[in-house]
């Protein structure tokens, strides 16, 4: 974002203008102003240079005259308040630098930003901005290092006269919170060639509504030939409600936390006959979680109704992987049809992942 010239700043740039014309009257003998015209070199925007005649007195009348307009975040190099003479180079950039500042940062603290600049045109900058800074505006401070800073992502070199991380960050309108991310710290002296990050780091909470898969429950029958299925009430997802806090760095969700759930909308169980094969008496299809105190040892679970001491094959559908488990615990009541054992989740499905989907069979 350019920065315009503060009123303050102007009004310094025109009284310099004006007492360089002065002292060029001054000189004349018998106070009579005499233009003496002069031949210059005129470089702008690194275009072919220009010879020029012209009788201004200063840099800033010569880019007048010729109607070249610099904005605030140009380099006219020497100064445009420097008095002209014969044979004198005056190069302008409109478009090199940026000149940031901020009423909240030290009031002698300045930054120029140098995007997308060569190596030539920055050490012009460099040396461009040691004088201005050298001149009191502002006021001024040593030493001047050229820095690279990232911010929220995006590269900057940058020349400043700040002592520190901190006071670079505020010229350049940085206020870092609590939360957010500075590297090196904030109190790091400044030095040539340092390469500072900075990272906005926000929390929002956010309710993720989601649904609640239906279970199945199978029933099976001598009625139906072998592996016939007739669908007697078809399954209704259900919904529920996950309050959940994300983490993001620079506007980027990096890591979730959930806070709570609420079922909006309880799920409705398909239910179906089943031919039977005389191999397997029972199937039902949805969820598994685990849990860590689990009764008794080693692969148990915990079904809504099966009869204790039912030997369960779980299969878990996304790997195809298979576990036999005792049930001796009632639950789990929401939507999921088992909770296995820890060590009987982990056969099937890393603890990590929490849930899977599994067909059980008895």
């Amino acid at each position: 974002m350019s920065v315009r010239p503060t009123r303050v700043r102007r009004l310094r740039i025109r009284k310099a203008m004006g007492n360089a014309a002065l002292v060029g009257v001054v000189l004349v003998a018998g106070g009579v102003y005499v233009a003496v015209q002069k031949t210059v070199t005129l470089i702008v925007d690194d275009g072919r240079p220009e010879a020029v005649r012209t009788m201004s007195a200063s840099v800033g009348d010569l880019l007048d005259a010729e109607g070249v307009v610099v904005g605030s975040g140009g380099l006219v190099t020497p100064p445009i308040v420097t008095a002209l003479y014969d044979g004198m180079t005056v190069v302008v950039d409109r478009g090199l630098v940026e000149w940031m500042t901020t009423t909240t940062g030290p009031q002698d603290v300045g930054v120029w930003v140098m995007d997308g600049a060569t190596t030539s045109q920055h050490q012009l900058a460099t040396w461009y901005a040691k004088d201005w800074f050298s001149a009191g505006e502002p006021a001024g401070r040593s030493p001047v290092v050229a820095a690279s800073v990232v911010v929220k992502g995006k590269d900057h070199d940058v020349i400043t006269n700040a002592g520190t991380v901190r006071e670079l960050l505020s010229a350049m309108g940085i206020a870092p919170d609590e939360d957010d991310r500075v590297r090196p710290s904030p109190r790091t002296p400044l030095h040539d060639g340092l390469r500072i990050r900075f990272d906005e780091i926000r929390f929002v909470t956010r309710n993720v509504r989601l649904p609640v898969p239906y279970t199945t429950y199978s029933r099976y029958t001598d009625s139906l030939d072998p592996g016939q299925i007739r669908v007697i009430r078809a399954g209704v997802d259900g919904l529920m409600v996950e309050r959940t806090r994300f983490k993001l760095v620079n506007g980027r969700a990096v890591n979730s936390v959930v806070l709570s759930r609420s079922v909006l909308e309880e799920a409705i169980a398909a239910k179906r006959l089943v031919g039977r094969d005389h191999a397997t008496y029972g199937t039902q299809v949805g969820e598994a979680s685990w849990y860590g105190f689990a009764p008794g040892d080693g692969l148990t679970a915990a079904h809504p109704w099966l009869p204790f001491g039912t030997v369960v094959t779980v299969t878990n559908l996304g790997n195809g992987r298979s576990v036999r488990v005792v049930i001796n615990d009632r639950g789990p009541f929401g939507g999921r049809i088992i909770d296995l054992s820890d060590e009987a989740f982990a056969r099937i499905a890393p603890l990590s992942q929490g849930v899977c989907q599994v067909r059980l069979a008895w």
